[in-house]
This record gives structure tokens, sequence and C-alpha cells, in this order.
């Protein structure tokens, strides 16, 4: 099982609780959430307004052997208008380059964000794949 949460904070929101979106996925080989602002396709979607952010900008897919991997997603432009990090529990951030694939170990759990480049707003998207 993958569990994911989904926080989006602007300059204006900061210091305040942010809105928390939550999905969930069994591992079963084949399954996908995304992250991003098409709702028709992102279990947590941003606000349709935040172009820093692809339609599907994050993908978690489970492998055949069950373990989970994500994708930053290239989208139509040669540079992305974010910056994306990985943090894993217990280390320390590390950027994501653009159109990356990491895995994400059994048990482990973590935070990736997406940075807008012009402007300080972030989505956070925690995650934590069982054991």
């Amino acid at each position: 099982m993958l569990e994911l949460t989904m926080a989006s904070v602007s300059e204006e929101d900061t210091g305040a609780t942010a809105g928390m979106l939550m999905a969930d996925a069994p591992s079963d080989p084949g399954t996908v959430l995304r992250v991003g602002r098409d709702k028709t396709v992102c279990r947590l979607a941003t606000p349709d307004d935040w172009l820093f952010v692809s339609r599907v900008h994050l993908e978690f897919l489970c492998g055949p052997d069950g373990n989970w991997q994500v994708t930053w997603l290239r989208g139509t432009h040669a540079e992305p208008s974010s910056e994306v990090s990985l943090a894993m529990a217990g280390q320390q951030a590390q950027m994501l380059p653009y159109g990356t694939t990491v895995t994400l170990p059994r048990g482990s759990s973590g935070e990736l964000v997406i940075r807008d480049r012009t402007a300080p707003r972030s989505v956070n998207v925690g995650f934590y794949h069982e054991a």
C-alpha cells in the first residue's frame, strides 16, 4: 500500500494550516497515482491556475514486484517552471532532475516538494510505502 498526502501552500497561506488531500492505493502491479492540475487523471490535484505544476506532474507507479517508483514527468516545455526535491525520512532533501524516476523502498516514507521558480508557492506531497 502507498499512502500520499498533499498540501498546497502560497505566500499568503504561510503560517496557516493548509488544506490536505489524501490518496492511497494497494501495491498491485500497474497501479498508478498521479499528482498534477488535471483533475480527470490526477488523484491529487492542485489549483487550476498554478501553472508551475504540469497537468500531470508526478506519477507514482507500482511495478511488477510490488515496489513503487515516482517519476517527474516531462511536460511540453524543455525547461520546467518548477523544481522538485525529494527527502526520504532521515535523509537530507535532494533535487530531483526533470524526467527522473526514483524507486521508493518498501517501508520508506518522505516528501516531495514542487516549488514554483517565480513565486513563493509550493506543493508538498508526503508518502508512506508500507513494508
